[in-house]
């Protein structure tokens, strides 16, 4: 079984997803060794607690402050990781671009989540540009997919899974991202058992 990390920075619905797909035998290929994350405040840090999830906060700021590079925060990040046996990283909700100082531990073991197709809405605020879109009258349908990360480049990584979701005309914003979300906890444990070797 492969140990994984799951870096979240916010509500974590997406661990959540990872995590029923988990205890429902759905993912006998990896075992959840540990979640990260950014945000003392995400709901997902309860998530994990109440699933006895070993967790870790791990805060850019403190780095910040000390006027540290940012490659000092992605190495320290790469060796707590694997110091938990962690040999893949599923970034379900997390905030922050990952340097080389990170990625060169996970060479072709690390997947992104990201609320939009290949090519179109990279960066955040994905889902809020594809409605914008919409609206403007320029697409009528936006997206899912996971990728892997092999690189800095931002949502750009070789597609593992993707899916499509239109963009009705009646929608409003909410009922667009919930729509993304239903996607988004089918896809990504799906993702998961399809692409990481047990």
């Amino acid at each position: 079984m492969t140990k994984i990390a799951v870096f979240i920075s916010g509500y974590g619905s997406n661990l959540q997803a990872i995590i029923d797909a988990w205890e429902e035998g759905r993912l006998p290929n990896v075992e959840i060794a540990l979640v990260v994350s950014n945000r003392r405040e995400a709901f997902g840090v309860k998530r994990a607690i109440r699933h006895g999830i070993p967790l870790v906060y791990f805060p850019l700021l403190p780095y910040r402050k000390a006027d540290r590079p940012r490659a000092d925060y992605d190495a320290d990040l790469a060796t707590l990781v694997k110091g938990f046996g962690v040999e893949w990283v599923v970034l379900a909700g997390w905030m922050h671009l990952l340097s080389n100082a990170f990625i060169r531990h996970f060479p072709s073991r690390i997947l992104n989540l990201h609320p939009a197709l290949p090519g179109t809405f990279p960066g955040t605020h994905a889902i809020d540009r594809a409605y914008e879109a919409a609206q403007a009258g320029t697409t009528d349908h936006t997206g899912v997919m996971i990728h892997l990360v092999p690189d800095e480049a931002v949502d750009a990584g070789p597609v593992i899974a993707q899916a499509k979701v239109p963009i009705r005309p009646d929608d409003s914003l909410e009922t667009l991202e919930a729509r993304i979300h239903e996607v988004e906890h089918r896809l990504l444990p799906a993702a998961i058992r399809d692409t990481i070797p047990a």
